[in-house]
């Protein structure tokens, strides 16, 4: 079953007021309803990189019966505020909005469907969530919080030696030590404080976060054939030696998370579909 623009309705509208004014995007499910799911995007630039497949992967699962809230958390997107007062307990709190806003209008259980740093937001949040949960859905989730945190800070490194400012040219450490320090750091166009940058590095691994229902993870790879990441393998033995189930995907197709062009991947959209095809059958 494939989707096109004409057969799903797309609302956008703001969540809330003033600081806590959220942008937000719901798709609504075409034909008869067969649950809620709640997107979580990814972090700084990936977002802006992923919003094509973030939108049609919206439209696909809306197809399939799927209410879809797409969120801009606070401070990202046309959600108030800017960057430097994003927080990860502030984002949690999003969710929160979101997942009350779609348990008003769906009686299901809700699908939390992360994208890359969204992911390990979804496992986060699905740790403390109140209300009862489906089968979560993960694209490309990261391999710990403080991994990823290093990666980011490297672009300020890239960034300064391609610059004049020889002064800038400064190691991951020395920029874990400024922003210990206190000082918020200017990376890729993102102002990154002390405070989101703490709570990202102190995120425990995806093997602590198991959730209290199955998980699909999705990796595209780039080549046929090719194995998964050791990332998914370690987290799926952690998650099933708690008794969590952890069903690991694997499609071909480009980074379009990290590429500069605006890159789609099919394949992607077609796994998650028919996992929830198989998910609606079983039931």
């Amino acid at each position: 079953m494939t989707s096109g623009p004409a057969e799903v309705d797309t609302e956008p509208f703001f969540l809330g007021s003033g600081a806590h004014q959220r942008f937000c995007l719901f798709h609504r499910p075409a034909g008869p309803c067969r649950g809620a799911v709640l997107y979580v995007p990814p972090f700084a630039e990936e977002l802006n990189r992923s919003r094509r497949m973030a939108a049609l992967g919206a439209r696909r699962l809306a197809a399939h019966g799927y209410g879809v809230l797409q969120i801009d958390l606070a401070g990202t997107g046309d959600s108030a505020g800017d960057f430097a007062d994003a927080r990860w307990d502030l984002w949690k709190d999003d969710l929160d909005t979101g997942a009350a806003w779609l348990r008003a209008r769906i009686d299901a259980p809700l699908t939390l469907w992360g994208l890359r740093l969204g992911a390990l937001l979804a496992l986060d949040y699905a740790r403390t969530a109140q209300a009862p949960l489906a089968p979560l859905l993960l694209w490309q989730p990261v391999a710990s919080g403080s991994t990823y945190l290093t990666q980011f800070l490297r672009l300020r490194t890239a960034n300064a030696m391609l610059g004049d400012d020889a002064s800038a040219q400064t190691g991951t450490k020395a920029l874990r030590a400024a922003l210990q320090a206190g000082e918020t750091l200017e990376i890729a166009g993102y102002d990154l404080t002390p405070d989101l940058a703490h709570a990202i590095d102190a995120l425990p691994a995806p093997d602590a976060m198991a959730p209290s229902v199955p998980a699909h993870w999705f990796e595209v790879l780039g080549a046929p054939n090719q194995a998964p990441g050791p990332a998914a393998a370690r987290v799926k033995a952690a998650w099933e030696a708690q008794g969590a189930a952890l069903h690991v995907h694997t499609v071909q197709g480009l980074p379009f998370w990290a590429t500069t062009g605006i890159t789609t991947c099919p394949e992607l959209l077609d796994a998650t579909a028919a996992v929830l095809e198989e998910r609606a059958h079983a039931v």
